[in-house]
């Protein structure tokens, strides 16, 4: 099959949506994930992305692993 598509939805984006990450730096990288940072949206590329999700998700998970570990001893 072909793919006549792929990045079809960025092609209209300046720059083919590349840019600056707003949080490593990067420069000429797809800042695809807007998100609120300070109280501003900006754009940010996938792997500052998925490191905030990770973050979020460990943040989530640790307070109730604590809870656990004190009903236990």
């Amino acid at each position: 099959m072909s793919k006549n598509h792929r990045g079809s939805g960025i092609r209209s984006l300046p720059a083919h949506g590349r840019g600056t990450c707003a949080i490593c730096k990067k420069e000429n990288i797809k800042v695809l994930y807007e998100k609120e940072i300070d109280g501003q949206n900006v754009n940010i590329c996938k792997y500052c992305n998925a490191a905030l999700k990770n973050k979020a998700r460990k943040a989530v998970a640790a307070p109730a692993t604590s809870e656990e570990a004190s009903t236990e001893a």
